[in-house]
């Protein structure tokens, strides 16, 4: 199972979306400051996330998300932040 995860920084007012196939994992590296793209926005908040059968697809929706704006995203598919 892979995961495509949407986070909320409260510090710097940003989102971040990624993906992985451990997403308690990932959020914990995110909140310790191990992942360079993210460690000026600690702590990071899991707004949303979804589950996909494949890294192909994740990568597929990962992208998706972040061409449409997370945002953008986010507003269009009522997802609450």
């Amino acid at each position: 199972m892979f995961y495509v995860y949407i986070l909320y920084s409260q510090l710097t007012g940003k989102f971040y979306v990624g993906q992985t196939n451990h997403l308690e994992n990932r959020i914990e590296r995110h909140n310790q400051g191990q992942v360079s793209s993210t460690k000026n926005g600690r702590p990071w908040q899991l707004i949303h996330y979804f589950e996909c059968n494949s890294r192909s697809e994740s990568m597929l929706l990962e992208s998706k998300i972040k061409k449409r704006g997370i945002q953008r995203f986010l507003l269009d598919n009522n997802i609450e932040v």
